[in-house]
């Protein structure tokens, strides 16, 4: 068994590898509305609130099937899951880069959701069945950095391309990659260590364990009835929300509009502020595993979190470079308030593992469904009745009242988060 899984442990970072592809894909079709924001708005004559829709059609039904996703990752494995979600998340892609209209856009944006919705579920299950409980938390972190590097992708490349080719061709691409890449996981990848023909060391999750039948409803309402799931959901409902509507969404036309930057660069200072995620989750999910713990990681993120976008928020314009750091330590200080779905992941068993994980990351998406909607409405409330080639033009006013909403969402974090830990005393 232990030659077996000597020669394994290369084998199961290499099905990771082809996995967290596909978290990387879905990471970048999620956040190309902040440079497509221009495009986007001169071929469908949006405003800001119908752009902030379209742009959430994503995550309303990505959010929403969190939980089912769980439960179909531990009923059928993330080979099959993941596989199939990968193709149908691309062939939206596809979709939406061929819309002609803002109903089929969003659609078509709505089916990379629907696809999208069983990545992540899928890489943290291959997780929990491949890699030791004091390895889990390294490993998500790593995979939360690939998905980084996917929104790192959505930001200058991705203008550059743009530029060079037009948003359509920049889309089709991504969708036609996208679908090579799903049938390359089903080739790939395999569910446990015992669908590969090994033994499983101590601690790594068995063969049966691992898919099969599982009691789904009384997992299910296990899960649905711990404060703490929903106290860390609210929590990550913020966090996650409105890091992605800043970064993936107004974080370029704010540097547009009040620094009177052009969208490549404007989309650099964003990619800085992505690569905080890249660096900050592996980094705080080693640091855990090292530790022996989760809530102080947890609790010291959120806190640093609502401390950075309250810089802007105080300030309004800040040094250019200020704003880089902003985005930098905002999205690097997230990686410690993932290891909320470590927490609850350790709470309960195996064949729960992909229930428990849904629906904390259903409440957390939720945030990127909603948040950029009330960010919309702020800022069409402050239109300054300009537009530049076709692109509404937000006042400062308007972009400072979007970054203190991000502060008072940190703040509502910070007493989730000191719930949870009162209630572990």
């Amino acid at each position: 068994m232990d030659l077996d899984w000597q020669t394994a442990r290369t084998r199961r970072w290499l099905m990771w590898g082809v996995l967290a592809l596909g978290f990387f894909l879905v990471s970048f079709n999620r956040v190309t509305t902040g440079v497509l924001a221009e495009d986007l708005t001169r071929a469908f004559g949006l405003t800001a609130t119908e752009l902030s829709v379209l742009h959430s059609s994503f995550f309303y039904i990505y959010a929403l099937l969190q939980l089912p996703a769980g439960v179909l990752v531990d009923r059928y494995g993330p080979r099959r899951v993941s596989s199939t979600g990968i193709v149908v998340m691309s062939v939206g892609v596809c979709g939406f880069a061929l819309s002609g209209s803002l109903v089929t856009g969003f659609l078509t944006r709505t089916l990379v959701g629907l696809g999208g919705s069983v990545i992540y579920l899928s890489v943290l299950r291959f997780g929990a069945n491949w890699f030791r409980p004091n390895e889990f938390a390294t490993v998500v972190g790593i995979s939360i950095a690939v998905s980084g590097i996917g929104g790192l992708a959505a930001t200058t490349p991705l203008a550059v391309f743009v530029a060079a080719a037009g948003w359509r061709v920049a889309t089709l691409t991504a969708g036609v990659g996208g679908l090579v890449l799903g049938v390359s996981v089903y080739l790939a990848v395999r569910d446990s260590p015992a669908h590969a023909g090994l033994d499983a060391p101590t601690g790594v999750a068995s063969g049966a364990d691992a898919t099969g039948e599982v009691n789904v409803l009384a997992n299910t309402r296990r899960v649905l009835s711990s404060l703490d799931a929903w106290l860390l959901g609210v929590m990550l409902f913020l966090v996650i929300g409105t890091n992605l509507t800043i970064l993936g969404l107004w974080g370029v036309p704010y540097l547009v509009h009040v620094y009177d930057l052009g969208v490549p660069r404007a989309s650099t200072v964003v990619l800085v502020g992505t690569l905080g995620l890249v660096v900050g989750s592996p980094l705080f999910g080693w640091l855990s595993d090292r530790a022996g713990t989760r809530l102080g990681f947890v609790f010291a993120g959120t806190v640093a979190f609502t401390l950075c976008y309250a810089v802007i928020a105080v300030t309004g314009r800040p040094p250019l470079v200020v704003v880089a750091g902003v985005f930098f330590f905002a999205n690097f200080v997230s990686g410690a308030t993932s290891l909320s779905y470590t927490l609850i992941k350790e709470r309960y068993p195996a064949s729960a593992s992909g229930v428990a994980t849904g629906a904390l990351n259903s409440l957390g998406y939720a945030g990127a469904a909603v948040v950029p909607a009330v960010m919309g409405v702020t800022l069409d409330a402050y239109w300054t009745g300009q537009t530049v080639a076709g692109s509404r033009i937000y006042s400062l006013a308007g972009y400072r009242l979007a970054f203190g909403f991000a502060t008072l969402a940190g703040l509502v974090g910070v007493a989730c988060t000191l719930l949870v830990a009162s209630r572990r005393e």
